[in-house]
């Protein structure tokens, strides 16, 4: 594991990261390593979906200057990493294995190692629009909260053991169809938790 759950995710395995004068510059941004045991029999592929649970559902504070994110403005899901058909013998994966650095426009590679298919993550909606960043993000991008958002973000890594060898979705897929696909067959799930901050303030 490359951090220990409830705890800090370190600023490498980040989309962004905090600067001093400019609030935040882009990051490592590099996947995290992930081991797991005790697969239930019957086990024919496995899921990983990443999201921040934490997510405005409004933008009309965020990023602003001399003003922080409400604390009690509800909270939305933004997926990270949505990933399916890893093999079912496969126990690990590996620390920059799927992703490395901040790509403009996105990664556009849908097939991951060990044979794994790679969904969009939601930085595709959050850059629409954006001249210089705008794409399709496929695989692994890893957090960029909002720097003066008042709530610490967690981010939740959740790995789905299947009863089926491929999840049925196809093309473009995101991780509130993959949620939808994996209903009843879901052998067994676990999860790690990390959080993550931009704001000065919750880093002092």
């Amino acid at each position: 594991m490359s951090f220990e759950p409830d705890s800090p995710i370190p600023a490498r395995y980040a989309f962004a990261k905090p600067d001093p004068d400019t609030h935040v510059t882009l990051s490592d941004n590099v996947n995290p390593a992930l081991e797991w045991s005790g697969v239930p029999e019957g086990t024919k592929s496995f899921a990983l979906i990443c999201h921040d649970r934490d997510v405005p559902s409004m933008g009309d504070d965020v990023n602003k200057e001399d003003r922080e994110v409400p604390p009690d403005l509800p909270r939305v899901d933004f997926f990270h990493w949505v990933m399916v058909d890893l093999p079912p013998d496969l126990r690990s994966i590996d620390e920059r294995e799927f992703a490395s650095g901040v790509v403009a426009g996105g990664r556009q590679v849908t097939q991951g190692p060990h044979g794994t298919r790679q969904g969009l993550n939601d930085f595709t909606g959050w850059f629409s629009g954006d001249a210089e960043m705008e794409g399709k993000y496929f695989g692994y991008d890893g957090p960029a909260p909002p720097w003066n958002d008042s709530v610490l973000h967690h981010y939740v890594f959740t790995l789905y053991a299947l009863d089926v060898e491929e999840v049925p979705v196809e093309g473009d897929f995101t991780g509130h169809e993959v949620r939808e696909a994996i209903k009843g067959h879901v052998l067994a799930e676990a999860g790690v938790t990390g959080t993550y901050t931009q704001n000065p303030r919750l880093l002092s």
